[in-house]
């Protein structure tokens, strides 16, 4: 390559140090990138590397090695050509559908193996650049670990369902290679319970389930173990403490979120069933039963808690950050053992009813969403509350939940199994009727977020009210920086996936071939916007922004949940059986099973 000219590549230094200055502004600033009426020590601070890159183009205009194996024409591969041994037929006991009892729904070959090709090279840039580390940075290629110079393989462990699933062999056996030579647990660092436990041990856990493999097990009994005395040891009042030394098995911290301490029950209550650790089972049991009693009347949960005491704090109720899996897990807690738990039934039952009566809204164009309610100021703050009518990408979980749930809890006497799509009328009772058309309406609304400039829904949005003049949309991106020096929060497009999840389930549930285009549409603007030509895919800064910025981080999340929805979505039905599987918050697929260890906690206590 010819030398540069001394005045262009002048230029080149200054607009690296301009960048290198811009980065050091937004890592040091004081000034967090929290949601709106979120206590201090619930700030959602996502601070990465801050670098920008238009779609389509390299950052700074320098061309980067390519990624091994990936080109063009990456999407173009058979998809579970053939198995070896390291992967286990998904089959009998793993979840699958058995052949021939589906319902019409058979796959779209293209549009599958398009996502499998997104997905292989999302891996491939990761394995070139950052193998072994948490999480990944594919526009500086590089990797960090969440718990300083010490990882414990958030995204090798993340995606290993992902490749069962999709039947990536070569990619599967370097990945488990890797976690049979270097995943080790017994490194200090602290890490958050709640992560770890529905990424790591989620994924064990799917892993072992899907596979057989024994080796998955071990870790996850190790890693269980170690979350189990650290997040529990010496807690004050049986709630997890939100970060955990593995090392040493120590917890840390003293305000938690409602979501942290009720999202590791169906890992915790698995790994328990399979282990027959009974001590394990109780803990993730007891923190359900102190929930339970201090809920509101409507049903509802604030999303704070004091770790001292157990009880709620001073917060708000919302469908997003903090609160959501809690009423994710739910639904899914008494649908794990089998339907034998009624107690969580009857949680679930009292919060959708909480979520219609207070928090289901519409806009004056007719457009569903689900609102935050806010605190009012002092003693009697659990019986006042205001509405708010912003709602996170996170809150579109719930679209595909009720629609999950009408169809499953919700039958009429004599109805085994809701037709596909279900039949209103003569298959649901009234509460299935409204929970089914409440998550069509809201999944609708989810889906309106995606119209913007790039075709990726933002973070967070406001609604429209009686309140506001007329606009284009129905909802908008209020613009948080007027009185903040970091860029825009609610903007962002970080690789989510709750909008696929709910699309899947919806699919799934109903067949219609809309639900299929959504998904594509999703898909085609992630390839388009967030694919980077030097390997990987990056969060976009402001969805309404063409051409756009990136932002420095490969989501774990995107292999595990984003691509596997969208794998799924295009896939025939055979890959996953709903009726045999629960699905962790972080898409993982775990058993159905009946207990062998007696639940204490069956029953309002």
């Amino acid at each position: 390559t010819p030398l540069l000219p001394m005045r262009r590549r002048t230029i080149q230094y200054l607009v690296v140090l301009a960048v290198v200055v811009v980065c050091a502004h937004f890592y040091f600033s004081p000034d967090p990138l929290s949601l709106p009426h979120t206590p201090d020590w619930l700030d959602l601070d996502y601070r990465p590397g801050y670098a920008g890159a238009d779609a389509g183009k390299d950052v700074l205009g320098v061309a980067l090695p390519p990624v091994q194996g990936v080109g063009e024409d990456s999407g173009n591969i058979r998809v579970g050509a053939g198995k070896t041994s390291g992967i286990k037929e998904v089959g009998a006991g793993a979840g699958a559908v058995p052949a021939g009892s589906g319902h019409g729904m058979g796959a779209d070959i293209e549009k599958r193996e398009s996502v499998v090709g997104a997905f292989k090279y999302a891996w491939s840039a990761y394995e070139r650049d950052a193998m072994g580390f948490d999480e990944y940075h594919p526009i500086s290629r590089r990797g960090s670990n969440l718990a300083g110079a010490n990882g414990i393989g958030y995204t090798v462990v993340d995606a290993l369902d992902t490749m069962l699933l999709m039947g990536l062999e070569d990619e599967y056996g370097r990945a488990r290679a890797w976690v049979e030579k270097s995943l080790d647990f017994s490194k200090g660092g602290y890490v958050s319970t709640f992560e770890t436990t529905i990424r790591v041990l989620g994924g064990l856990l799917s892993a072992y389930h899907l596979s057989g493999d024994s080796l998955y097990l071990r870790h996850a009994s190790d890693l269980g173990t170690r979350l189990s005395k650290g997040a529990f040891g010496g807690s004050p009042s049986g709630m997890p403490y939100p970060q955990v030394n593995l090392g040493p098995s120590a917890g840390l911290g003293a305000g938690i979120s409602v979501s942290e301490v009720s999202t590791l029950q169906l890992e915790f209550r698995y790994l328990a069933h399979l282990t027959d650790d009974e001590d394990m089972w109780w803990k993730a049991e007891n923190v359900m039963l102190l929930l339970n009693r201090g809920r509101l009347e409507n049903g509802l949960a604030p999303y704070a808690l004091d770790m001292a005491t157990g009880e709620y704090a001073m917060s708000g109720i919302r469908m997003g950050s903090n609160a959501d899996s809690y009423y994710e897990y739910l639904l899914k807690q008494y649908l794990q053992t089998n339907q034998t738990e009624p107690v969580y039934l009857q949680m679930y039952e009292d919060s959708m009813q909480g979520i219609n009566d207070h928090l289901l809204k519409r806009t004056p164009g007719g457009v569903s969403y689900i609102a935050e309610l806010l605190r009012s100021p002092g003693k009697d703050w659990k019986n006042s509350w205001t509405p708010s009518p912003k709602q996170e990408h996170l809150a579109c979980f719930l679209a595909g939940s009720l629609m999950l749930g009408a169809t499953r809890v919700h039958l009429r006497p004599g109805v085994s199994r809701a037709s596909i799509p279900p039949n209103l009328d003569e298959e649901l009772t009234l509460t299935g009727r409204r929970d089914w058309m409440n998550g069509v309406r809201i999944l609708d609304g989810c889906m309106d977020t995606h119209k913007t400039k790039t075709g990726l829904s933002p973070e967070g949005v406001n609604f429209r009210t009686e309140n506001d003049k007329p606009m284009d949309r129905e909802w908008y991106i209020r613009d948080w920086t007027r009185n903040s020096r970091n860029p825009v929060y609610d903007a962002r497009y970080m690789l989510r996936p709750e909008i696929s999840e709910s699309v899947f389930l919806a699919w799934r549930l109903t067949g219609d071939q809309k639900y299929r285009d959504h998904a594509w549409n999703i898909f085609s603007a992630i390839q388009m916007y967030c694919r980077l030509k030097s390997g990987g895919y990056a969060t976009v800064l402001d969805v309404d922004s063409v051409p756009v910025t990136h932002l420095d981080k490969q989501e774990t999340f995107f292999l595990s949940e984003t691509l596997k929805y969208l794998f799924m979505i295009f896939a025939d039905e055979n890959v996953l059986d709903l009726h045999q599987v629960v699905i962790n918050t972080e898409a993982h697929p775990l058993p159905v099973f009946k207990p062998t260890i007696k639940p204490k906690f069956t029953h309002y206590q």
